[in-house]
């Protein structure tokens, strides 16, 4: 069910969600979490129902909120989607324009769950700093997507320069098997050292030198951040550890598999699926908490990393 509220008001806002959910039977109980979005429209749909398969997992409310400060008319429109159109979740799109825009934070409190945390995503990469937002500020969990940004060093230079606990970022956690695939190996015999590692990207995207900066920070060895042409999806192409016995190499093949190459092995064809945008949310919402490996990539591992010479 949308439903459609024109130059209204918050508190009217939350007074029809009360109405829908008698008149469809439906409740907000069992809502763990009201989640933030803000996008401008071209993302906005994308942002929905990503929204909503997350809310499979974690039913929600969802605020989607666009502002248009220098519209000419101070005014409040608003849609409503429950049921079949919102998943597990309720969606609730926001239209400010004029002064009303001006203050964003008072637009969303009256339309909080209460005693629930709150989350705020930046689907595209257009905030570098979410703590100093008025409504990053409202958060315990901001999310950010650095993914497509075109210019991978720039973005990790921003972020690094705004980073506070609790801001995490999709690009990192598409990151997330790639990582576990390397620990798992490294967990293996021969137990030696790694001397150097190699990483390769389609591009050098923010995912590439996360990655990068992850290893560099916690194997305090040189690594290498090369690019090839190809047309394989996605940024991440090849993760190499070179130690002393041989090579441990990580290379996608396809959108959904790797090979794993190790010096002494036979290849082994493991499971690599590209992440989409639904996936990756849903896993930053099962924890609502602090990354600090997150954190220690970032703020450490990448600073270590010669970035000048990517530019």
């Amino acid at each position: 069910m949308i439903t459609k509220l024109h130059d209204t008001t918050t508190s009217k806002v939350a007074r029809e969600m009360v109405v829908l959910r008698e008149e469809g039977g439906a409740v907000a109980l069992g809502r763990v979490l009201t989640l933030v979005v803000i996008s401008d429209e071209r993302l906005n749909e994308e942002a929905i129902k990503a929204a909503n398969h997350a809310s499979g997992e974690h039913p929600m409310r969802v605020i989607v909120i666009h502002t248009y400060p220098n519209g000419d008319e101070a005014r409040l429109d608003a849609e409503i989607r429950i049921g079949s159109d919102a998943g597990a979740s309720e969606v609730i799109i926001l239209h400010a324009t004029g002064a009303t825009a001006e203050d964003p934070e008072t637009l969303v409190q009256a339309l909080l769950l209460p005693d629930a945390p709150v989350v705020v995503w930046w689907p595209g990469s257009d905030c570098d700093a979410p703590s100093k937002t008025a409504l990053g500020q409202l958060a315990q969990l901001r999310i950010v997507d650095t993914h497509d940004d075109p210019d991978g060093v720039a973005s990790i230079e921003k972020l690094r320069a705004g980073y506070e606990e609790g801001d995490t970022n999709l690009s990192w956690t598409r990151l997330t098997r790639w990582r576990a695939q390397i620990a798992a190996v490294l967990d293996q015999p021969p137990y030696e050292q790694v001397q150097s590692v190699e990483v390769v990207g389609g591009r050098v995207s923010s995912g590439v030198l996360l990655m990068a900066g992850w290893l560099k920070h916690y194997l305090g060895v040189p690594v290498t951040i090369t690019t090839q042409e190809d047309n394989l999806p996605g940024n991440l192409r090849t993760v190499r550890l070179i130690r002393e016995s041989g090579t441990i190499e990580l290379e996608r093949l396809a959108q959904d598999t790797a090979r794993l190459r190790q010096t002494g092995y036979p290849d082994q064809i493991v499971p690599l699926m590209l992440r989409d945008r639904y996936d990756v949310l849903s896993e930053e919402l099962r924890s609502l908490a602090h990354d600090p490996v997150y954190e220690a990539a970032l703020m450490g591992g990448t600073v270590e990393l010669n970035l000048e010479e990517l530019q």
